[in-house]
């Protein structure tokens, strides 16, 4: 297989649906902790949040490309932060697939009709004290946006084969509370991709492309 042909939405499609029970497999829990394992976190014995977040790969020929949204900068959480379309799991919702479906309509625009899910990765746990599902999908395209100003800046795009290739995931560090915070970046021209939602895209490289 050719290097465009794999970072195709056909491709990713069919190594998501191709995953075994080992892909799903952890080492104790997914999240921020994995970088930094000598920072007890505010997850030590606190209730988590369910979240869920869409990972929406726009079907786009050859080249397929994830869509991400600039949070607001009035946000009470992970304000002016890059992410994936996504938010709380409410009671009324079924799963995490239809709360993540949800959440992309209410901040985007984008159709659910448009969007095909194929499967929900082990959870990932922010310093938070989110526990957040992430949901593979592949996005038909033809769809328009309409952003929630509320919630949403701006949206972009960015090719899978970026976001998938290792070199682009670069380890930096920054002092919290104190402590040496470990994380992944990936910066993409002038946007910034780091912490939770570059913890999940690294999440997604190890099972399916490393």
């Amino acid at each position: 297989m050719s290097d465009v042909m794999q970072f195709s939405a056909g491709e990713f499609r069919r190594r998501v649906l191709s995953m075994n029970e080992d892909a799903f497999e952890t080492a104790g829990v997914n999240g921020d902790h994995r970088l930094n394992p000598a920072v007890r976190f505010s997850i030590d014995g606190v209730k988590l949040k369910d979240a869920a977040v869409l990972v929406p790969v726009v079907d786009d020929g050859n080249e397929a490309r994830v869509i991400f949204t600039q949070r607001t900068s009035t946000l009470r959480k992970h304000s002016g932060q890059i992410a994936f379309p996504g938010g709380g799991i409410d009671e009324e919702d079924e799963n995490a697939e239809i709360a993540a479906l949800r959440e992309a309509e209410e901040e985007i625009g984008l159709p659910r009709s448009f969007v095909e899910p194929l499967a929900v990765l082990p959870d990932y746990v922010s310093g938070t004290g989110f526990r957040i599902k992430p949901v593979l999908s592949v996005v038909k395209p033809g769809f328009d946006l309409v952003l929630n100003p509320a919630e949403v800046d701006e949206v972009f795009e960015v090719p899978l084969s970026f976001l998938m290739n290792p070199d682009n995931h670069v380890l930096a560090s920054r002092m919290f509370q104190g402590h040496e915070r470990h994380f992944y970046e990936m910066p993409y021209g002038e946007r910034y991709i780091w912490g939770i939602t570059a913890g999940i895209v690294r999440m997604i490289y190890e099972r399916l492309y490393a």
